[in-house]
């Protein structure tokens, strides 16, 4: 319960960022959004940064350099941010999914894919940020 509590304030904080027009017309009724905040860094296709095929993400998508997504650490599957996830990251316009996991050293941090663009990875850096993501509501009623 407390868990609820503390992303309930976070999204009374962060609501201006997490529900622009668009997404409140459309997903308003069918998505709830929770707020949670995380560290922020940006990875790319390259061998050298992954595991295996660098265009193959860990639930088997393929990634193409302009895809609006996002790899999580693994302790952020637990809140439900899980494959396809809607993700809303603070300063982005955009809303970004959930196709990549993050090797399993990493806590409470997700990566931006940013293609094969190196140079713009290493200038993104590392930054704190608050991040919304939406829970479809039919799974919250069915688990109960």
């Amino acid at each position: 319960m407390k868990r609820f509590f503390s992303i309930s304030v976070t999204i009374c904080f962060f609501s201006a960022g997490c529900n622009t027009a668009a997404e409140t017309s459309q997903n308003a009724e069918i998505h709830h959004w929770y707020g949670h905040e995380v560290i922020v860094s940006a990875y790319n296709s390259v061998s050298w940064q992954t595991q295996g095929d660098p265009s193959i993400a860990a639930w088997g998508d393929t990634l193409k350099p302009g895809m609006k997504c996002i790899a999580v650490s693994r302790d952020l599957l637990h809140i439900g941010l899980k494959h396809n996830t809607m993700v809303m990251i603070d300063t982005f316009p955009d809303t970004f999914y959930v196709k990549d996991k993050m090797n399993r050293r990493w806590k409470n941090r997700i990566d931006i894919y940013m293609g094969k663009d190196i140079k713009k990875a290493r200038a993104w850096g590392k930054r704190k940020l608050n991040i919304c993501y939406a829970i479809p509501i039919d799974t919250l009623t069915s688990s109960k």
